[in-house]
């Protein structure tokens, strides 16, 4: 892939946006926009002729929608990705869940604004990040083995339980915090479960939640980067897979073993005390962005690290920027057990690699093996 540039197919059926998007990926380094289309029975068609290493796929469309060219691509194409562009409505929620159990990258909202040029910042705001990340995860798939796509890189097996070597040397953390950290003893098995994700998070959560127990005897609170209503749609196609309740958290709620908590889009999660002093509640709030991010993987971990000392398992997973490293470190000081997903099973290596090269990161694990470590945990 060294060199070459990614071909990127256009498919919406608004002119206006298939401008737009055209216009935006045409002005970026190592893309070239290899044609357009208003439907997916188009798109389809143009596939099978121009060849693209990407979609940018509308979801609905006349006769034939996102959904479905999706499909196509899974028996047909499976080299194709797409990223899609949805609406900020339920259905669109429910759809682009759908969208991303099939393979999609991931996805981006059509801006709201009617205003040509402030929709068309807004997208490229959006699209530029996803692009790049796409880029470089092409870029190294070829260079580790030519041929292989980005949604499936080849697999460079780490043992479950073993540390990165670079955790030997953790040049990232002070020699203060890793005292702290070894004076700070876990108390016992693990008490909750804080995971932070992001790019390609809806997906690897399908995987490998429902591998958790139904009684795992323990709540689960996650952060995945994502607007408002689509965290409903993602804690329900969530709950219809898992042994697990899963469900969107609201404010005030006490938390429950085998209960998972999505944080809702746009909104900050934190743990609060109860006022009897025993419990811990949901708190919901409009606290801004860390990281770029509401809700922020930061600010969820600093108050499991204060009301979970030593008794804590947090996981970082797969997704764009360093939103988590910092929530991590004061978790790690509480004596925190840390488990963060390899680079081989992440669609983006980015919120994992940091943790795991200052040497945060107790436990490096597949996707697939994740859940087992979880268990190991708590039990």
């Amino acid at each position: 892939m060294l060199g070459k540039k990614i071909r990127v197919l256009v498919v919406d059926d608004t002119i206006v946006y298939r401008k737009a998007v055209s216009d935006i990926l045409s002005e970026m380094r190592g893309i070239e926009v290899v044609g357009v289309a208003h439907n997916g029975k188009i798109a389809v068609a143009k596939i099978q002729t121009l060849k693209p290493d990407l979609l940018t796929l509308d979801i609905e469309m006349p006769i034939m929608n996102g959904i479905e060219v999706l499909q196509y691509l899974q028996q047909h194409a499976p080299q194709v990705s797409a990223i899609m562009v949805s609406t900020l409505t339920s259905e669109g929620g429910d759809m682009t869940m759908r969208a991303l159990e099939l393979g999609a990258y991931d996805f981006i909202l059509k801006p709201s604004s009617t205003n040509i040029a402030d929709s068309k910042q807004q997208l490229r705001l959006l699209l530029t990040p996803l692009i790049k990340a796409f880029q470089t995860g092409r870029t190294a798939v070829g260079a580790m083995q030519p041929g292989t796509s980005a949604r499936t890189p080849a697999p460079r097996p780490i043992a479950p339980g073993t540390k990165p070597a670079t955790q030997q040397h953790a040049t990232g953390v002070s020699s203060r915090q890793r005292t702290d950290a070894k004076e700070m003893r876990r108390q016992g098995k693990s008490e909750i479960i804080a995971i932070g994700i992001s790019t390609g998070g809806p997906n690897a959560l399908a995987k490998m939640m429902p591998m958790l127990p139904g009684n795992l005897g323990v709540p689960i609170v996650i952060v995945q980067h994502m607007p408002p209503v689509f965290t409903k749609s993602l804690a329900n196609s969530l709950n219809a897979k898992c042994a697990l309740t899963v469900k969107e958290a609201k404010n005030g709620e006490p938390i429950l073993a085998n209960v998972v908590y999505i944080a809702p889009g746009g909104k900050q999660m934190k743990l609060v005390a109860s006022t009897d002093g025993t419990n811990r509640l949901i708190r919901i709030t409009d606290d801004p962005p860390e990281n770029s991010c509401r809700p922020s993987a930061d600010y969820l971990f600093r108050s499991v690290a204060d009301y979970y000392v030593g008794r804590a398992t947090a996981v970082i997973m797969t997704g764009m920027g360093s939103d988590g490293t910092e929530g991590l470190k004061i978790l790690k000081e509480k004596g925190a057990l840390i488990i963060g997903q390899d680079e081989s099973s992440c669609v983006v290596y980015g919120m994992p690699k940091t943790p795991a090269d200052i040497g945060l990161t107790d436990v490096v694990a597949p996707l697939n093996r994740i859940a087992g470590e979880v268990v190991k945990t708590v039990k």
